[in-house]
């Protein structure tokens, strides 16, 4: 195995589990992680899950879990190229996305929205939060504690970004947001694989489902130069195989400039540990012009695809059915399964949201179609 760098996380020296258990045999602590999270029923259900099409529109789309393997892929590159641990960075890779609701960003906006308008006081929604509360509490496998009781440091990393009012009530893993430090570099690297991945994830099916064109993205300064190179070197190539290898080449050219960008900072800061990284500035990050090639890329996508009128009438679709689900079990919990059902009114609506956001795109059709069709 290739030995760590020193500002990087080593398992041997996590700051520990919520509950104590005996050190594993044959497998580090991350490894230990990463092999729950593989195995939680969370991350199964991620197949069913959308990311931007619903899970049944199609089976070329990606969902949640491909887009999951595609992240822990890109980052364990990314890890490798600066000595992180491979094994959290993958842990944390797969298991961001584990609190999100069916019908991807639409579902999360309606079930906090449902949140916020019918039982104030519970808290909201929010599926960053969700995806720890799925591995601090709503996982069931084992006898002696609830979730999956991971690392510190694989916590740490899921919990991307946090309000300071949930950070006070997150003990250590919520400390940094009141302190305004950073998380591990693993944290930080497997934050930008996710941007990476779901960018160019999602021309790929944009353009597969039609909503966008190459056209269009020719006006996209990093898609019009891949674009042009594949042209000039392979002139006459079909135009899929054409989108599929600039894709290919604009990924790799981001995680060749955040490598070097990290490894630059890296130099500057010079951090000895991995708390002389949590008490730095960002260290992992992509160079001013790759930055603006970035983000012009995410302002395309969010103007032509994310609000394509096809993909607002699916959405629209989808906020009707978590809207309609939500304030039906909670005028009447009696219509949800038994485990959901609470005392309180607060703990009854957070249940419900609980129930709702462990859905599939499909189980939260069909549920809505058992609640409120006849036959």
């Amino acid at each position: 195995m290739k030995e760590l760098a020193s500002y990087a996380s080593d398992p041997s020296r996590t700051r520990g589990r919520r509950h104590a258990e005996p050190a594993p045999e044959n497998r580090s602590e991350f490894q230990r992680d990463r092999d729950r999270i593989v195995h939680s029923s969370a991350f199964r259900r991620l197949e069913y899950k959308t990311q931007v099409f619903v899970n049944h529109e199609g089976d070329l789309f990606r969902t949640r879990l491909t887009h999951s393997l595609e992240v822990a892929q890109i980052a364990r590159t990314l890890a490798r190229n600066l000595g992180l641990s491979e094994d959290l960075t993958e842990a944390i890779s797969l298991a961001h996305d584990l609190g999100h609701t069916p019908f991807g960003h639409a579902g999360q906006d309606e079930l906090n929205a449902c949140m916020r308008a019918m039982a104030p006081e519970a808290g909201g929604f929010e599926h960053n939060l969700q995806s720890l509360r799925v591995v601090d509490e709503l996982e069931e496998r084992y006898a002696e504690f609830n979730g999956l009781n991971l690392c510190f440091e694989t916590r740490e990393g899921i919990l991307k970004h946090c309000s300071a009012a949930h950070a006070r009530q997150l003990g250590d893993v919520g400390e940094r947001f009141l302190n305004r430090s950073q998380p591990s570099l693993e944290a930080q690297v497997a934050n930008l694989a996710d941007e990476i991945a779901y960018n160019n994830h999602d021309i790929d099916d944009g353009l597969r489902s039609g909503l966008i064109t190459v056209e269009q993205l020719l006006e996209v300064s990093i898609f019009e130069r891949h674009y042009a190179e594949v042209q000039r070197r392979y002139p006459g190539l079909a135009p899929r195989r054409a989108t599929s290898e600039t894709i290919r080449r604009m990924i790799n050219s981001l995680i060749v400039d955040l490598t070097r960008t990290s490894l630059a900072r890296i130099r500057e800061h010079a951090p000895a540990s991995a708390d002389d990284v949590r008490r730095a500035p960002p260290l992992a990050g992509f160079s001013e012009p790759l930055r603006r090639e970035a983000d012009e890329l995410k302002r395309f996508l969010f103007d032509n695809l994310y609000r394509h009128y096809r993909v607002l009438r699916m959405t629209a679709k989808a906020r009707r059915i978590v809207k309609a689900l939500f304030s039906t079990f909670l005028d009447d919990p009696r219509l949800l399964p038994p485990d959901y059902r609470r005392e309180g009114f607060n703990e009854q609506a957070r249940a419900i949201a609980d129930y709702i956001a462990g859905m599939t795109d499909r189980y939260a059709i069909r549920e809505h179609r058992r609640l409120f069709e006849m036959g």
